[in-house]
């Protein structure tokens, strides 16, 4: 099965992609492309998460998750979900 991919050129504010690229690194990801991947395709598709969750709670893991990686605790989404099993 071939499957079909297209290709699209995003143009970012110099901010927007500074804080893209900050976003990118403190979450594990490869570049800003997965970034947009990851993006759309959670507007687009269910929320990832439980729902129980309130915006500021979800906000909490997100900085705990950074704040591992930074220190060295958790490296990758991979070794996090590990962790978390």
């Amino acid at each position: 099965m071939v499957s079909m991919r297209s290709q699209i050129n995003l143009r970012l504010p110099e901010g927007m992609r500074k804080m893209a690229e900050k976003y990118v690194q403190t979450h594990g990801l490869k570049n800003i492309q997965e970034l947009a991947k990851v993006a759309i395709g959670e507007k687009i598709m269910e929320k990832k998460y439980d729902s129980s969750f309130t915006p500021r709670e979800i906000e909490l893991i997100d900085r705990l998750i950074a704040v591992s990686i930074k220190k060295g605790k958790l490296a990758t989404e991979k070794d996090l979900f590990k962790a978390l099993k």
